[in-house]
C-alpha cells in the first residue's frame, strides 16, 4: 500500500473516534490538502510514517524538540523518573530544580508556577496581571496567537486562522469586552489604546517574536516602547516566550536579545523536553499574589508532574551549553541563506524570516511585519510547496501561519537535502 493511501486509511479511521481525526486543528492538513502524514516514530531530525517512510522534520513537535527526537539523556532522564512513579500530586525536589534552571536563563523570573500547556500559562499570567493591578483590561496583537483561552480569541493566529476562523464560536462577547487589539509592530496603535484605557489596562501580552503567523521580528524599538508605555501607566508587560523561549540566538530568550525585561514571562515547548509543561514566571512580588500566598487562584492536577520535570531539566542543563544554541541558530542561517538566494535567482515571491533556531517561508513580494502582511501572501503557493517538498521528504509546517524549527541532530545531509528537494520543485 502506497504511503499516501495508508495515512489516508488511518485518517479515514481516525475521523470516526476523534474530531476530524485529528487532536489539534492544524495536524489536519486543512490549509495544505490531503491527509495527513501519520506518523509511526520519530529519531533524531527524522519522522517516521506509519509505512517506513522518513521525512526531515522541520516542525519538531511544534518546537520543543531543540535536541531532537528521542535525545538519549533526555529519554533515560524519563525512564529514570517514570520508575519512580509517574504522578504523585505533591511537591518534589524536581520541580525546584527546573525552576532554578529557568532562573538561570532569565534573568526577570524570580519565582516561577508550573502548569501542563502554553494555553495555561498564559490565561494565568492573565489572571494574575488583573488580580495584581485590579484592572479589567488586556491588550494583546493581533495574530498573536495565546492558546484557546476564551478572553484572547478575539483574532487568533495558528490554527484558529489556518481553519479560516480568527474568532471562535462559542466564546462570549462578555469573555471578550475587555480584550483590546493592536497590530503588531505598530506603536502608533499602542500609543492610542494606551491614551484611552492606559488607567484601565492590567498589562500587554504580547510574543515578542511571533511564531503563530509565522516568524516575524519587532521592528527597530518596539518592545522596548512597550515597555516605557506599561511603565508610565503601571501595566503590566507579559511575553509570551512559549514558542521563542530557548530558541533564540540567546540563553535569555528575547528578553536578552533585545533588552527588554517582561513582569511576567510564559514558557511552553522547549521547557518540558517534549513533554506536557509549561509555566509562567516573573517578579516574586507579582508572583506571590498566587495562591498560596494571594488571593489570585491557580491550580493543576498534574502541574510540575515529574516525567515532564525530568525531561525539561535534561534540556535545559544541555542547552545551558551555549555552544549547543549557536549550533542550532547557525544551521538556520545556512538554510535560510541558501534558500533565499535560489528564490531571488528565480525571482519567486518569497520573503523567507527567521529569528534564532526559528524560521519561515512568506509567499509575498513585500516584507511582512504584521497579520494583514501575513493575509496578503500567496496560500495557493504555499500549497504548492508543501505539497512538493513533503512528496520529497521534507517535513515543514502544513500551515502559512506557523513556525518552522530546526534542531541540533538536523546534520549537512538534512540540509543539502531539504535544499535540493526546494530546487526540484515548480512553483
Amino acid at each position: 500500500m502506497s504511503e499516501q493511501n495508508l495515512s489516508s486509511t488511518c485518517f479515514q479511521e481516525a475521523q470516526k473516534h476523534l474530531v476530524g481525526g485529528v487532536n489539534s486543528p492544524v495536524r489536519s492538513f486543512r490549509s495544505v490538502g490531503g491527509s495527513p502524514v501519520f506518523i509511526q516514530s520519530a529519531q533524531g531530525s527524522k519522522l517516521i510514517s506509519v509505512d517506513g517512510k522518513r521525512y526531515i522534520d522541520y516542525v519538531l513537535s511544534w518546537g520543543p524538540m531543540i535536541l531532537g527526537h528521542a535525545n538519549p539523556i533526555v529519554v533515560q532522564a524519563i525512564k529514570e523518573a517514570a520508575e519512580k512513579g509517574t504522578s504523585y500530586g505533591a511537591p518534589t525536589e524536581s520541580e525546584t530544580i527546573l525552576a532554578c534552571l529557568i532562573k538561570d536563563f532569565y534573568s526577570s523570573i524570580e519565582k516561577v508556577r508550573f502548569v501542563s500547556s502554553g494555553t495555561e500559562a498564559t490565561m494565568s499570567a492573565i489572571r494574575l496581571a488583573r488580580g495584581v493591578t485590579n484592572r479589567p483590561y488586556i491588550l494583546k496583537f493581533k495574530g498573536c496567537y495565546h492558546g484557546h483561552v476564551d478572553s484572547l480569541l478575539v483574532s487568533a493566529g495558528s490554527g484558529a486562522l489556518t481553519q479560516g476562523a480568527p474568532d471562535s464560536a462559542g466564546v462570549l462577547d462578555a469573555f471578550t469586552q475587555y480584550t483590546l487589539q493592536c497590530d503588531f509592530n505598530n506603536i502608533e496603535d499602542v500609543q492610542a489604546i494606551f491614551a484611552k484605557y492606559g488607567q484601565q489596562l492590567a498589562g500587554v501580552i504580547v510574543e515578542p517574536v511571533t511564531g503563530n503567523m509565522g516568524v516575524i521580528l519587532p521592528k527597530d524599538d518596539f518592545l522596548k516602547q512597550l515597555r516605557q508605555l506599561c511603565d508610565a501607566h503601571g501595566s503590566l508587560l507579559i511575553f509570551d516566550e512559549v514558542m521563542c523561549g530557548f530558541r533564540l540566538n540567546s540563553p535569555g530568550g528575547a528578553q536578552e536579545l533585545f533588552g527588554v525585561a517582561a513582569d511576567l514571562t510564559c514558557l511552553g515547548k522547549v521547557v518540558g523536553g517534549g513533554l506536557p509543561c509549561a509555566a509562567f514566571g516573573g517578579k516574586a512580588e507579582i508572583m506571590d499574589a498566587l495562591a498560596p500566598l494571594g488571593d489570585v487562584y491557580q491550580a493543576g492536577t498534574l502541574s510540575g508532574n515529574p516525567l515532564a520535570m525530568a525531561a525539561g531539566t535534561a534540556t535545559l542543563q544541555l542547552l545551558k551549553d551555549g555552544e549547543v544554541l549557536d549550533l542550532v541558530c547557525n544551521k538556520v542561517s545556512y538554510l535560510v541563506s541558501e534558500m533565499t538566494s535560489f528564490f531571488q535567482s528565480k525571482e519567486l515571491p518569497i520573503q523567507v524570516s527567521h529569528c534564532g533556531s526559528m524560521f519561515s517561508l512568506f509567499f509575498n513580494e513585500q516584507p511582512v511585519y504584521n497579520m494583514t502582511d501575513v493575509s496578503t501572501c500567496d496560500f495557493k503557493m504555499f500549497k504548492n510547496f508543501h505539497n512538493n517538498t513533503l512528496s520529497r521528504g521534507v517535513y515543514f509546517a502544513p500551515s502559512q501561519y506557523e513556525a518552522n524549527f530546526m534542531s541540533v541532530m538536523h546534520n549537512d545531509k538534512d540540509l543539502e537535502a531539504t535544499l535540493t528537494a526546494i530546487n526540484s520543485i515548480r512553483l
